[in-house]
């Protein structure tokens, strides 16, 4: 709760919005075409909004409440992440997290540290496995768990961890016996029990892990404080001043109202809640209004399609390359995907769609063909992911205003197990960025955090390269997609604002919006893409006040804590 208090402090004792000027910077934004706008200066007026851009001499107001020197630092708009997950983020933060781990031994000599550590906690929750880095080449199981160290320091406790793209779940032996799971059990819809000698491994994908997940116990509305809390941390310090949050629940919300209502959510928050039920309990009838000066509006659901290529849950049209007679999980049927969507449109909710294969974006991009007569005017039909496609339709990505809410990291980071998945003759659609500009579609930019770091800046160079950060493939992985650093700048900025109908707020520092943006020591159109990478955010500043300063920045609470699995 230290953490908690301190932000309440900060915002307190955060100046009142008063008319401001910051000159000396290296200025860079973008209009809402794309083009660029370079100044030296920005006005700041006294609700938090730009006033004014300062490209030459002109004259300054007499009367200033502040002048800050920019020492010539550039200055860019906050960045946005168009899809992540916040409270997720949160957690991962504050519990058991593999995502650095290079091997299955890492992994395990992790979990024995982290069980040695908290003795007292009923359950080991951690997440961010990922058997296809630790070139594992099958799952793990419950027999991995099983080592004398982990079953010295677990003592008989349950375990229980999320892998890296949160579609498949790694059980020990007790959290299976907890929840009564046999030979007999049954893999539910939309879910996959991974088998082992007629046993269930310890492997859940999709919905199967909900076999395990409902026995472990939930965390407290103060825990979930502490996440959002850590969460917002980390995103300022990275330069993202507005965040997609994709699979919002109702206790998500409430935490996120606590937050706004004592003050401390600086970041903003575009919420897409976690299907119909939870979009009814947290909305009602219609899109709730901005609050708390456009830093919280719950405008769309988020809609599961099919699962991930790493737990070969995404759907294909033709079975995976390395798992002959496997096409992955189809979670909704077409006639249920339509409904869902017309239940929304109904009610002017924005639709996301969760589409990784090729055969869930064929239904995806269908289904909005489908309902665009239904439903006219600017929908914003939102389709997630979208990394494998069927060349015959990036075309039609590029009608009906679809938007293609990707992330440039995926294609890195999963660049080697896309081409054993799928062969290298079916990649041809695959993170096809470029191809969906030139189809006339829009893009918007975001990490998918935590299953990715949040970090912005890889995001803008793996967009301009298709090179990961050791510079591997030299020249790009299927480099025709690569994007210009305008339009990677513009997927962070106006294309992530328009994604979340914000544009009119946030995205471009022009006249009448808010006053979002940071202070940097890169210039991300001139850079080299590993300096690009390097880049050390100095300041990030939202609706014209200061959230995060690096000189100043400082740990409110270094205690580790446990949101789940007391």
């Amino acid at each position: 709760m230290k953490k908690i208090v301190a932000l309440a402090a900060l915002a307190a004792a955060s100046p009142l919005l008063a008319d401001g000027l910051i000159e000396n910077v290296n200025g860079i934004t973008l209009d809402e075409e794309g083009n660029v706008i370079r100044f030296s200066g920005i006005l700041i007026d006294r609700e938090g909004k730009v006033s004014k851009l300062i490209t030459g001499n002109e004259k300054l107001p007499g009367q200033l409440d502040f002048r800050t020197d920019g020492k010539g630092k550039t200055m860019i708009p906050g960045l946005i992440d168009a899809h992540g997950h916040v409270m997720a983020m949160g957690f991962q933060a504050l519990t058991l997290d593999l995502s650095a781990t290079n091997s299955l031994a890492e992994a395990q000599a992790a979990i024995a540290a982290y069980a040695a550590e908290y003795p007292d906690r009923r359950w080991i929750i951690g997440s961010g496995w990922n058997q296809e880095k630790w070139a594992l080449g099958r799952f793990p199981n419950a027999g991995d768990l099983e080592t004398p160290a982990i079953k010295q320091a677990a003592a008989g406790r349950p375990i229980w961890l999320g892998r890296v793209d949160g579609h498949a779940s790694w059980a020990n032996f007790k959290a299976m016996e907890i929840a009564g799971l046999t030979a007999k059990t049954q893999s539910p819809p939309g879910g996959k029990i991974i088998v082992l000698a007629g046993e269930p491994s310890g492997i859940f994908v999709d919905a199967a892990a909900e076999l395990v997940g409902k026995h472990v116990p939930k965390p407290r509305a103060a825990d979930r404080d502490i996440a959002l809390a850590k969460a917002q941390e980390i995103l300022l310090s990275q330069g993202i001043t507005a965040i997609a949050d994709m699979g919002t629940s109702i206790e998500d919300w409430q935490s996120y109202r606590r937050a706004g209502d004592a003050g401390w959510l600086s970041i903003r928050i575009f919420a897409y809640a976690a299907g119909i039920e939870q979009m009814e309990m947290i909305a009602g009838p219609r899109p709730t209004p901005w609050l708390y000066d456009d830093k919280l509006r719950l405008g769309g659901v988020k809609i599961f399609l099919d699962g991930a290529l790493g737990s070969r849950g995404a759907w294909l049209k033709q079975p995976y390359t390395d798992a002959p007679g496997e096409t992955g999980l189809r979670l909704l049927s077409y006639a249920e995907l339509r409904n869902t969507m017309v239940r929304a449109s109904m009610d002017q909710f924005q639709t996301a769609i969760h589409a990784i294969g090729d055969a869930a974006n064929a239904d995806a991009i269908g289904a909005i063909e489908d309902l665009a007569e239904t439903f006219p005017g600017d929908r914003r039909w939102r389709i997630e992911h979208v990394q494998i496609v069927d060349p015959a339709d990036l075309l039609r990505l590029g009608k009906h205003g679809i938007i293609s809410s990707m992330q440039p990291v995926h294609q890195t980071s999963d660049r080697v197990m896309a081409e054993a998945r799928l062969g290298p003759e079916r990649l041809e659609g695959a993170y096809a960025w470029n191809s969906i500009l030139k189809a006339g579609g829009r893009l918007a930019f975001g990490s998918d955090v935590p299953v990715e770091s949040a970090d912005p800046f890889a995001g803008i160079a793996t967009a301009i390269t298709r090179e990961d950060a050791k510079g591997q493939p030299f020249g790009g992985w299927r480099p025709e997609e690569r994007v210009t650093r305008e339009q990677a700048l513009a997927g962070f900025t106006i294309g992530g604002a328009h994604a979340a109908f914000a544009e009119a707020k946030i995205g471009s520092l022009t006249p009448g919006k808010r006053a979002d943006f940071l202070l940097i020591d890169t210039d991300p159109l001139l850079a080299s893409p590993s300096a690009i990478r390097r880049t050390t955010v100095h300041e990030t500043w939202v609706g014209g006040r200061p959230v995060f300063q690096k000189d100043k920045a400082t740990s409110a609470d270094t205690d580790r804590t446990e949101p789940i699995g007391r």
